[in-house]
């Protein structure tokens, strides 16, 4: 593709971050300004420009969807081989692929899921903490951010009580008792992983660490094969990632982190926006550039965003533009019960053309989903509970794919869409059907030639569980919703004490600004419309937003 044909349709700040092909850049991105295709533009850009080959880069994100979305980019702009993963997807490709080496024998056993061993490490460990869902919950948290900050089993009550880590485990006793208790599992987790020679995702990133610091060969084998780095959601990294980012970079310059700190909402689970912050000190000559002009949301939702953030030092004083027209100004409703705010929003929803809006209701917690999950069903109203099914592990998904792959062997002429709609016209119109055929309509307007093409996109969504989207009204957590975007967002439980969300007694200054972010990453999921609601008293981040009497 031709160096003006990458940057056209790219406003002035996105235009100097894609010609930008030598690192160190810093972007700060506000939520909606287009990062992403800043992202892949720039990698196309620095490829075309031969500064680089898309077998030497290396793009890495926090999520599968996130890492597909910029792999399908990617290949529209004629760049079908430029490597995009995640953190832990790259580092396991890496470690598979050198274990013989540096460690000999069978690769381990990865550990999907932590419940069986964590239950089996309290038994074993003679914990006072009963088991149950949110125990081994808040345990499972703590471990995971223990080994992000790479903290050993011993070190972890102390580490715990200087971070100011808050538990939600209702058994009377005090943070300290309970971490020295979570300290108890940890050991015996970690000890029954040895015993059964299993390791868990956390591993993966703590034993390709250290197989690069340990073994030269191996490490200046990977750092000759990616020399072209692209670190996005940079303010989520980390303290282990970053070391690993280190390894892989090496003394070299060649990177480009793309973040924003107002949206820095994984610091339970490790994450610190200082790296992204203090990227300048490390990089002296670092390029920065801040893309402020929002695509995503109407002005109005902006300057909620704004005002939001205006009550808050700890982003970096990032204010965003709209580049939108002016829409409807948000809705804000108060109700005594969850129950009746479930039943107005149920009723405001059925008021939307759902098959011309997207819809999403988000919440803190998953519990508070539970009330607006019955009553959608019980108006016959659709919806998607976003959870960690994997979407193409399902029989009828499979049985779907192989009708597609015997198609996608036969010569088709250009519309080629219309031909994948009468192989699958005989599944009917289930959700993953309407999935499946929403997904082809898209790469068909964006020009994918073939529907072979159409089933490598597939193939290589199975691969990294990363879904398309089903139909009807998504429901899911603040945390969730991350990256994601919906026409009408309605924005529920907004109350004292869920969020911000209490835990103990009192919450620290710290997680106060956390919690203001999660609340801003909400609002700015919105397109067109922001529906505000509280079941109770109404939470401190409303009162900007309050109509006086």
């Amino acid at each position: 593709m031709l160096l003006e044909e990458i940057l056209k349709g790219l406003d002035p700040e996105q235009q100097e971050t894609v010609t930008a092909i030598r690192g160190p850049v810093c972007v700060i991105a506000g939520a909606g300004t287009g990062k992403t295709r800043v992202i892949t533009h720039r990698i196309a850009y620095a490829i075309a420009a031969g500064v680089t080959d898309q077998s030497k880069t290396l793009a890495l994100t926090f999520t599968a969807r996130a890492a597909g979305e910029m792999r399908a980019r990617l290949r529209t702009l004629g760049v079908p081989n430029a490597t995009a993963r995640t953190f832990h997807a790259a580092a396991l490709k890496q470690l598979m692929y050198f274990w013989p080496y540096s460690f000999g024998g069978a690769f381990p056993k990865l550990l999907t899921s932590k419940a069986g061993f964590m239950s089996e490490a309290m038994g074993r460990s003679d914990t006072i903490l009963a088991p149950g869902a949110t125990t081994l919950r808040e345990i499972s948290t703590e471990i995971e951010w223990a080994k992000a900050g790479e903290i050993a089993a011993d070190q972890y009550v102390e580490s715990a009580i200087a971070a100011t880590r808050s538990l939600r485990i209702p058994n009377g006793k005090s943070d300290r008792e309970n971490f020295a208790e979570i300290a108890k599992v940890y050991d015996a987790y970690e000890t029954l992983k040895r015993q059964e020679r299993v390791i868990d995702f956390e591993d993966v990133l703590l034993l390709t660490v250290g197989m690069l610091e340990e073994d030269r060969a191996v490490r200046e084998r990977i750092r000759d094969q990616y020399r072209y780095f692209t670190v996005d959601e940079y303010q989520d990294v980390s303290p282990l990632q970053q070391r690993l980012l280190n390894l892989w970079l090496g003394n070299r310059d060649d990177i480009c982190v793309v973040g924003d700190a107002a949206q820095t909402i994984y610091s339970f689970a490790g994450a610190t926006s200082s790296f992204l912050l203090g990227f300048t000190g490390r990089f002296p000559q670092a390029k920065v550039v801040k893309l402020t002009r929002g695509y995503r949301s109407t002005p109005e939702i902006i300057h909620m965003a704004n005002r939001v953030l205006s009550h808050s030092a700890s982003h970096g004083d990032q204010q965003l533009i709209s580049m939108n027209t002016h829409g409807a100004n948000f809705e804000l409703k108060e109700f005594q019960s969850s129950p009746s705010e479930a039943a107005y929003v149920a009723q405001r929803i059925t008021d939307l053309d759902l098959n011309s809006v997207s819809v999403a209701i988000l919440a803190r917690t998953n519990q508070q989903l539970d009330h607006f999950e019955r009553e959608l069903a019980s108006r016959r109203i659709e919806s998607q509970l976003k959870n960690s099914e994997r979407f193409f592990d399902r029989v009828d998904v499979r049985d779907a794919m192989k009708v597609i792959r015997s198609a996608s062997v036969i010569p088709h002429d250009d519309n080629w869409l219309r031909d994948l709609q009468s192989v699958l016209r005989p599944f009917g119109e289930a959700d993953y059907i309407r999935a499946l055929l929403s997904l082809a309509e898209r790469m068909h307007e964006e020009g994918a030639p073939t529907m072979r093409t159409y089933l490598r996109e597939l193939e290589d969504r199975a691969e990294q569980n990363n879904p398309p989207a089903l139909p009807g009204v998504v429901l899911s957590t603040l945390h969730a919703a991350k990256g994601l975007e919906w026409d009408h967002v309605f924005l529920v439980g907004v109350n004292q004490g869920t969020l911000p969300l209490l835990v103990g007694e009192d919450l620290d200054d710290r997680s106060l600004e956390e919690e203001r972010r999660l609340f801003y990453v909400g609002l700015t999921r919105a397109r067109r419309q922001v529906h505000l609601s509280t079941s109770g008293e109404p939470s401190p981040f409303l009162a900007p937003f309050k109509t006086p009497v």
